[in-house]
């Protein structure tokens, strides 16, 4: 044989050996508008794979496009027998499945892929897709999110992405709500600690989850989320009232006044300024010596006891009243009340003895009480002459009390204007001791006509 001949059987033998590796050659698909627009078209990396097995690959996307799946997998099957390494064709395989609505088959497809290349955005997006129409939503966002970070300029899919993750936050808030009115604490938490984790900006998700927490008992937990609603918005009035609701419930009055004037402010009304002054109030008295904590249970009460009260409730109106001139007492130094004595014996309301002692231990009896109001009501009419004239001339009778009595000015007064009230038959009792209870109720009496508006 000619040296000729030997290097045509050659030619011929090397032809046929680059024919039978390389993926068989399907006729172009007809061109038209793409089926599948939304595709993202599985390109290769440089150096992947050799010019014909990319010619055969942007020939089976070109068949997907053209709607024709069964050529389209021939041609990615093809290519995937001869170059098992190139897995971008998987992913082609994978869309067409998808183009079919077999959503198992894409995304065992795309994992294939992604076996391959676990940053494959392509496949990643295509998976996603899969995972969306088999209606696995968070798996699918997943898929997206991964496929953003491994190809930040596919800025389309930001939009999906957005739209999925309001829309899982939705669907996880109605299960969370549904939960929760079914007392299915924990559950309904998961609930909204998924919706958070979707939309962690969003100031009521933490509000509600607050919410949730308060009724399954877990007051630390609903307050951290509280405390976290206000600083996410800090002009959610629900929030910083939920906030005030929970120190409420732990007893920390300070912060629950704080937080309720918080709320008032940015939505102003009486209930919550009412709160506010309460928790105010209620801080004080716990901060009160535990003499004048013991007063509204008490079956008796001091003179001690009743200036505290006095000084404490009418503190404004005391103030005004205060004389400037000196009062000598010799037995009050060692009282826990004395600064409160001191304050209501300068404002005229209780006396000294005429041997300069407060005898603050001694026990309150009626007509002490009813000296004691009848000398608020003083001020007060002085404030307010319209208001006083509801008892001024008022001359009720009682069976145990005559007109003539040293202490019937004071008992008259002091029922006139309702501050007290008689006992059994319409007597007054000037010498029955009287009990916190009562006393607490005739200075709260005088309280509200001293913060009356009518003057």
């Amino acid at each position: 044989m000619s040296a000729r001949s030997i290097r045509r059987l050659a030619a011929i033998v090397l032809a046929s050996i680059a024919t039978a590796c390389a993926p068989k050659r399907l006729p172009p698909p007809t061109p038209g508008a793409p089926r599948f627009p939304e595709f993202v078209f599985p390109s290769a990396p440089d150096g992947l794979a050799a010019p014909a097995i990319l010619a055969q690959h942007q020939t089976g996307w070109q068949y997907l496009q053209s709607g024709d799946t069964r050529n389209a997998d021939r041609a990615f099957a093809a290519i995937v027998k001869t170059a098992p390494e190139f897995y971008p064709a998987e992913a082609g395989m994978g869309y067409a499945a998808l183009a079919r609505k077999d959503a198992q088959a894409a995304v065992t497809h795309f994992d294939r892929a992604l076996e391959k290349n676990t940053a494959y955005a392509p496949a990643l997006v295509g998976k996603g897709d899969a995972l969306l129409s088999a209606g696995r939503t968070e798996a699918a966002l997943q898929a997206f999110e991964a496929a953003l970070s491994a190809d930040p300029t596919m800025t389309p899919l930001r939009s999906r992405v957005d739209v999925l993750r309001f829309r899982s936050a939705q669907q996880q808030i109605a299960s969370a709500r549904k939960a929760a009115e079914a007392g299915q604490f924990d559950e309904s938490r998961r609930a909204y600690l998924a919706a958070i984790a979707a939309s962690p900006q969003s100031a009521f998700l933490y509000r509600e989850l607050a919410g949730v927490d308060r009724r399954a008992g877990d007051l630390a937990s609903a307050l951290v989320h509280a405390e976290q609603a206000v600083s996410l918005d800090p002009s959610d009035a629900r929030a910083l009232t939920a906030v005030a609701e929970i120190h409420e419930a732990n007893h920390d009055w300070a912060k629950a006044a704080d937080a309720y004037a918080a709320a008032n402010t940015i939505e102003p009304g009486d209930a919550l300024a009412a709160k506010a002054d309460a928790m105010r109030e209620r801080a004080a008295f716990d901060a009160m010596p535990e003499e004048y904590r013991a007063i509204e249970s008490a079956a008796t009460i001091t003179r001690a006891q009743l200036a505290a009260l006095l000084a404490v409730r009418l503190e404004n109106l005391l103030r005004r009243a205060r004389s400037s001139s000196g009062v000598v007492l010799t037995d009050t130094r060692e009282s826990w009340a004395a600064p409160w004595i001191l304050a209501v014996t300068r404002a005229g309301v209780m006396d000294a003895f005429p041997n300069h002692t407060f005898q603050p231990s001694t026990v309150v009896r009626r007509g002490d009480l009813a000296q004691a109001a009848s000398r608020v009501l003083t001020l007060i009419a002085a404030e307010k002459p319209r208001v006083a004239a509801r008892w001024s001339d008022a001359r009720p009778r009682f069976p145990d009390v005559s007109p003539a009595h040293l202490s019937y000015p004071a008992a008259a007064r002091a029922v006139a204007s309702g501050v007290m009230t008689t006992v059994e038959g319409g007597a007054f009792q000037l010498n029955r001791p009287v009990t916190g209870a009562e006393t607490l109720a005739t200075v709260s009496r005088l309280d509200t006509l001293a913060r009356g508006t009518s003057r």
